[in-house]
């Protein structure tokens, strides 16, 4: 698929540079997710990046999960991470698990004890840690650093055929202690892990390291670019070094870019895990997540995730996206596409005395202004009706022009209004509003006799249909200043999800899960694709109409 945004960046032409030199005749991707939670939006911005320059290249691209680590695994998370990549509009030419090259990975670390380039290590994790030494220090060598290749063959052995328990042994590479760059340390390469896995079960109780697994993964797939996020810069000449030593046929090269950071939430698996765990939100895809699972059920489009992604472009330097420009895509998306009705979120009734009872009318209102093709629906009309309750003030403060007493308003696709009493409870809460209406002034009847300065939308009490409504505000708090130091979860907006109970006209009727509306005034809402029911109507926010904020083109 090509961009929606084409764009240049440094990867691209990296690319270009190695397909014209001919150092490479085919371009070969990946996208390697680790299965131990939900893609989100950072991942949304790696997927387009690796499937889209395969895809413009006439390369290939292949999903691969690197499952490496099973006490964080699972097989829900798998299949969640192929919908996303099939929802956002991408195929993989080849789907592959790193546990499928278990016993190549297996081979190469006992070549790599053959070479005298790694050791079994008994080192507990504190005593490591201490003799990894620091930035300004250098490390100490383990005293087991020098055991024979015999000896190590056999703890190795002895590793995998479970004699060991969890943590009392590793592999180490034997690179350099001293080395200036702390990954170069003697990093570990396997670890002990009685865990059952989700693709090998009990097969092995060792497991390689990421850093070791990742780069054997690459080279055995044929990689030409192994496109990664820019944490892992340092960890590239473990990367080298393992593809060297392991004495790979190919030789994949490591690229690094910012990932996304996006402002009022986290990218954190850890810590999106947590919010689910806290029971703070609905799942891995409510609405208030990150997730692509959660932007799907707010009502994001896949189209309009790809031009995000394209829009803010691949750089080196890692910078802060504002969450307003994730919803100007969505916007830009849907207003040439949602079909408009009108909903009620917070009823007051409005009963217009003079208007015949028992009498209806239908009306003829525009599904969408900006299609001429979407056609009209017919949306009935009568005496008693809802409005939203801020469209009515008793006591209006300045440049209010909706509705207050002796105030005329249009109600949208009908007639004039205007406000003559006030009904109120023993409370002195208003619980309905009197009007009367001008026959002369109906919608589309050419009437010029004066003008009105506001309109509002409105459905009717006899046929509107209760639904829900669910709006939503950022999940967290972003103020740096304030917030440094404390923990992410004091950071959550206790008003990031508000509900309420109204009414949508009946054209609605029977709408299915991730239909989407633009609702008059209020946004554009999706159905929701878990709660809702034919009965029972349930509608996401998905983003307000407007907003300040303007792309940059």
């Amino acid at each position: 698929m090509a961009n929606e945004i084409n764009s240049s960046n440094f990867i691209r032409n990296i690319v270009i540079d190695d397909l014209e030199s001919g150092k490479h005749k085919e371009i070969i991707t990946r996208f390697p997710p680790e299965p131990n939670g939900y893609l989100h939006i950072g991942h949304a911005k790696s997927i387009c990046l690796n499937f889209q320059l395969a895809d413009e290249f006439n390369g290939k691209t292949n999903l691969r999960f690197d499952d490496t680590n099973p006490i964080k695994e699972d097989t829900e998370y798998v299949e969640s991470i192929k919908e996303d990549v099939k929802w956002l509009g991408f195929d993989w030419d080849e789907l592959l698990f790193a546990s499928n090259y278990f016993d190549i990975m297996y081979e190469k670390a006992q070549l790599l004890i053959k070479k005298g380039k790694a050791y079994v290590c008994d080192l507990t994790p504190e005593e490591m840690k201490d003799y990894r030494g620091s930035l300004t220090a250098p490390g100490k060598e383990s005293p087991y650093r020098n055991r024979s290749v015999e000896e190590n063959l056999d703890l190795l052995e002895r590793m995998k055929n479970g004699e060991f328990e969890d943590g009392k042994k590793v592999l180490r590479a034997k690179i350099d202690m001293s080395s200036p760059n702390i990954n170069m340390r003697d990093p570990i390469i396997y670890r002990i892990s009685h865990s059952v896995h989700h693709n090998t079960g009990d097969k092995w109780c060792i497991y390689p390291m990421y850093d070791f697994a990742h780069p054997i993964e690459d080279a055995i797939e044929g990689i030409t670019h192994s496109i990664c996020t820019l944490e892992f810069e340092d960890h590239r000449p473990l990367y080298d070094w393992v593809v060297k030593e392991c004495e790979m046929e190919s030789t994949p090269r490591q690229i690094e870019f910012a990932r996304l950071n996006l402002t009022n939430t986290v990218m954190s698996k850890r810590k999106l895990k947590l919010l689910v765990d806290e029971g703070i939100v609905d799942g891995w895809d409510d609405p208030r997540m990150p997730t692509i699972a959660g932007l799907r059920r707010k009502g994001y489009t896949p189209a309009s995730i790809r031009n995000f992604c394209s829009a803010i472009g691949v750089a080196k330097a890692s910078s802060v996206v504002d969450e307003q420009m994730l919803e100007y895509f969505i916007r830009e998306d849907l207003n040439p596409t949602a079909t408009r009705a009108m909903a009620v979120l917070n009823p007051l009734k409005l009963v217009i005395t003079n208007y015949p009872e028992g009498q209806s009318e239908i009306l003829e209102i525009e599904n969408n202004p900006n299609d001429e093709s979407a056609g009209t629906r017919q949306v009935e009309f009568s005496r008693e009706l809802y409005i939203e309750r801020e469209d009515f003030m008793e006591v209006p403060v300045k440049k209010y022009f909706r509705l207050f007493p002796g105030n005329e308003v249009r109600l949208k696709g009908a007639y004039f209004v205007k406000c003559t009493d006030v009904i109120k409870d023993e409370e002195g809460n208003v619980t309905e509003i009197h009007c009367t209406y001008d026959p002369e002034t109906k919608s589309g009847s050419g009437f010029t006799g004066r003008k009105v300065k506001g309109t509002i939308h409105w459905v009717n009490a006899k046929t509107a249909i209760p639904a829900e409504f669910r709006l939503y505000e950022p999940l967290i708090l972003d103020d740096v200043e304030e917030n440094e130091g404390k923990h992410f979860l004091e950071q959550i907006n206790p008003n990031s999800l508000t509900t309420l109970k109204g009414f949508i006209e009946p054209s609605v009727k029977g709408a299915k899960a991730q239909e989407k509306y633009q609702l008059f005034r209020h946004g554009y809402f999706n159905v929701d694709s878990k709660d809702s029911t034919t009965d029972n109507l349930v509608f996401n926010r998905i983003v307000s109409l407007k907003s300040s904020f303007k792309l940059n083109k």
